[in-house]
C-alpha cells in the first residue's frame, strides 16, 4: 500500500457542497460572460418548450376542428421554423460560453494551484511522491473541466427546463400538473443514494489512479537501477496489483452507475408516462381530451425526464470532479508552508558572517536530529561539516537555506536573525550548489542565467569562465545555445555539476554553500572544480559539507558532526592530531583510495 491509499475518505453533503461553492467562486470574474451564457440558454429553452404547445394548437385548431385559416397554419409554420433556427443557435452559444467559462475557470485553478505548492516547504515534497502531484495538476483537473463543460451546463439546461416544463404543464392542466410533482421525492431519493455510493467509490477510484501515477514516475524515473538490478519482474506485478486495484474501483462505479442512473430514471419515466396516459383515458369518459392536450403533455413529461436523465448520467461526472477537486484544494490548503521571514527592509547582508547559536531541531517534532548546535563561520572563511551519514549535516544545510523552520536556538547572519531577512535578499546572498544539480529542459545559457531578468550574456559567459566550464561548452555544437535533454542526461555528472557552479557564480553571492559538491566528479574534473572553488571561496563565506575529506583540508575550520552534535571542531591537522573521529574518517578514506 503506498502512502496515498490512507487519504481514502467519503466527502459528506456538506463537505461536497463546500468544495462545489469554492470552485464556483472561480466564475465570479467572469460575470459578465455568466450572464450572457444564462441568457442564451433561457432563450435555447424557451423556444424548446414552445415547439409542443405550437404542434397541439396545429393539432387541435387545424387538423381535428379546421379552425385556422390557411394564412394562420402558414404563420404558425414560419413560427415553428423560426423558433427552431432561434433554438439552435442560441444553443450553440450558450454551450460555447459556458465552456469558454470552464476553461478560464481551471486555467486560474491551475495556475493557484501550481503557485500554492511553489510555496510549500520541503516537507511536503519529502512526503508527497511527484506522481501524486503531477497526477492532482492534471488528472484531477481535468475531471473538474468535464464538471464544468457537461455537468454545469446540463444541471443549468435541466433546472430552467423542469421549471419551464411544470409551468407549460400547469397551463395546459392545474391537476395533471400536480400529479406530476409526486414524482420529484423519488427522484430526489435516488439521486441522493447515488451521491452517498458515488463519492466513496470515486474518491478510491481517484486515489488508486495517483498510486498509478506516482509508481509510473518513480518506475521511469529509476530505470536504470531496475535494470541493472533486474527487478523488471517485480515491478510488473507491483504495477499489476495497482492497476487491478484502480480496475476493481472503477468496476463498482460503473455497476453503481447500471443500476442507479439512467435505468432508473428511464423506468421512472415510463411508469409517469402511462399514469399520465391513463389518467386522460379514464378522463376522457367524463370530459373531452383532445389529442393536442395529450401530445404536449406527453411531450412536456418528457422534457421534464430527459433533463434529469442527462443530469443523473453526468451524476458519476460530478463525483469525479467533486472528490478530484477537493483533493486538489487539500493540497493548496496544505499548511505545510515554506518558514516565513519576519523581516527588516533595512536588513542587508554586506560581510557573510555566519553564527549558529544553539541549533536543536527536529523533523517529526519528537527525535531531534540536531542538538545545541553552535559555531561561527567568520566573513571570509571556510568552515566544513564532516560525519557519518545521518550525522546532521544536511540538515544545518537545509536550516540555513530555510527550507525547514526551526524554533529552539537562532542561525545569525551579520548579527542578524536569519529570520529578519527577505527571501529575496537570502537567495540573493547564498549561493547553493548540491550533491545532484538538477539542470532543466532549456539551454546551457538558460540553465546558468535561470532566467534572471538583468543578466547579460557576458556575465553568464564569465560565470562559466570563472569555473572552468567554458572550455567544455564550446565544444558543443551550439555553444551556449546547446540544448539541454531533460534533466541534462546528455551530460556527464561533472559537466551538469559545473553548469551549476557557474550558475551559482553568476548571482555572485556573498555566502556559498557547498553540500557535497565534489561527491560525483570524477579525478581530473575536480581538479579544475578546486582551482575554480579556490577563487570562488575568496572574500567569501563557506559552509562545505563534505563527503571525501581531501578536499577541505584547507577549510578554516572543520566541524566533525556525531549523531546530530559537534563531536570535534578544528583544522584538519589539528584534528588529525586528535586521532579521534575525524582521523578515523580520513585514515579509511586514504586506505579506500591507495586500495
Amino acid at each position: 500500500m503506498t502512502r496515498h491509499t490512507k487519504e481514502v475518505i467519503q466527502l459528506s453533503a456538506k463537505e461536497q457542497l463546500h468544495v462545489l461553492l469554492r470552485l464556483l467562486r472561480y466564475t465570479l470574474p467572469f460575470k459578465k460572460l455568466i450572464v450572457v451564457s444564462l441568457l442564451t440558454l433561457s432563450i435555447s429553452i424557451a423556444a424548446s418548450m414552445s415547439i409542443p404547445y405550437i404542434v397541439k394548437v396545429f393539432i387541435d385548431e387545424y387538423l381535428l376542428h379546421s379552425r385556422l385559416s390557411n394564412q394562420q397554419v402558414i404563420g404558425l409554420l414560419i413560427a415553428f421554423i423560426i423558433i427552431q433556427i432561434v433554438g439552435a443557435i442560441t444553443t450553440y452559444l450558450s454551450v460555447y460560453y459556458l465552456e469558454y467559462l470552464a476553461l478560464k475557470v481551471i486555467q486560474q485553478l491551475r495556475i493557484d494551484a501550481f503557485h500554492d505548492i511553489t510555496r510549500l516547504g520541503m516537507a511536503f515534497f519529502d512526503e508527497t511522491p511527484s506522481g501524486s502531484i503531477v497526477s492532482r495538476l492534471t488528472n484531477d483537473t481535468e475531471a473538474i473541466i468535464e464538471m464544468f463543460t457537461g455537468v454545469l451546463t446540463s444541471f443549468l439546461q435541466a433546472f430552467l427546463m423542469i421549471i419551464a416544463s411544470f409551468v407549460m404543464m400547469f397551463v395546459l392542466d392545474v391537476r395533471v400538473a400536480l400529479f406530476a410533482l409526486l414524482f420529484v421525492p423519488v427522484i430526489i431519493v435516488i439521486l441522493a443514494c447515488y451521491r452517498k455510493f458515488a463519492s466513496v467509490y470515486f474518491n478510491e477510484t481517484r486515489q488508486r489512479l495517483s498510486d498509478l501515477n506516482a509508481k509510473l514516475a518513480e518506475s521511469i524515473e529509476g530505470m536504470k537501477i531496475i535494470q541493472v538490478f533486474n527487478q523488471q519482474q517485480r515491478l510488473r506485478e507491483e504495477f499489476g496489483a495497482i492497476n487491478a486495484a484502480h480496475y476493481d474501483k472503477s468496476m463498482k462505479t460503473i455497476q453503481l452507475d447500471s443500476l442507479m442512473l439512467r435505468p432508473a430514471m428511464t423506468m421512472l419515466a415510463t411508469f409517469a408516462t402511462v399514469m399520465i396516459l391513463g389518467y386522460f383515458g379514464i378522463l376522457s369518459f367524463s370530459e373531452t381530451v383532445t389529442a393536442g392536450v395529450i401530445y404536449a403533455f406527453i411531450q412536456y413529461m418528457q422534457r421534464f425526464f430527459e433533463p434529469i436523465n442527462q443530469v443523473s448520467q453526468n451524476l458519476n461526472i460530478f463525483q469525479q470532479a467533486i472528490v478530484s477537486a477537493s483533493r486538489v484544494f487539500k493540497m493548496m490548503d496544505n499548511e505545510t508552508h515554506a518558514p516565513t521571514q519576519q523581516e527588516d527592509e533595512t536588513a542587508t547582508i554586506q560581510q557573510g558572517r555566519i553564527e549558529f547559536k544553539n541549533v536543536s531541531f527536529s523533523y517529526d517534532g519528537t527525535h531531534d536530529v540536531l542538538h545545541d548546535i553552535s559555531f561561527v563561520a567568520e566573513p571570509g572563511q571556510t568552515v566544513a561539516l564532516v560525519g557519518h551519514t545521518g550525522s546532521g549535516k544536511s540538515t544545518i544545510a537545509n536550516l540555513f537555506m530555510r527550507f525547514y523552520e526551526f524554533e529552539r536556538g537562532d542561525i545569525l547572519i551579520d548579527g542578524k536573525s536569519i529570520k529578519s531577512y527577505s527571501q529575496q535578499t537570502l537567495k540573493q546572498s547564498i549561493g547553493l550548489v548540491l550533491q545532484d544539480p538538477f539542470i532543466f529542459y532549456g539551454t546551457v545559457a538558460s540553465n546558468i542565467r535561470l532566467y534572471h531578468p538583468t543578466m547579460t550574456f557576458e556575465q553568464v559567459e564569465a560565470a562559466a569562465k570563472f569555473v572552468h566550464a567554458h572550455d567544455f561548452i564550446m565544444q558543443l555544437s551550439d555553444g551556449y545555445e546547446h540544448q539541454v535533454i531533460e534533466q541534462g542526461r546528455a551530460f556527464s555528472s561533472g559537466q551538469r555539476q559545473l553548469i551549476a557552479f557557474a550558475r551559482t557564480m553568476a548571482m555572485d553571492p556573498k555566502i556559498l554553500l557547498l553540500d557535497e559538491a565534489t561527491a560525483n566528479i570524477d579525478s581530473e574534473t575536480e581538479e579544475a572544480i578546486q582551482k575554480s572553488l579556490a577563487k570562488m571561496r575568496h572574500g567569501r563565506t563557506t559552509l562545505a559539507i563534505a563527503h571525501r575529506l581531501s578536499t577541505i583540508q584547507d577549510a578554516d575550520q572543520i566541524l566533525v558532526l556525531n549523531k546530530g552534535v559537534i563531536a570535534e571542531r578544528g583544522t584538519h591537522e589539528t584534528l588529525i592530531a586528535q586521532r579521534g573521529i575525524y582521523y578515523n574518517l580520513y585514515q579509511l578514506q586514504l586506505r579506500g583510495e591507495l586500495l
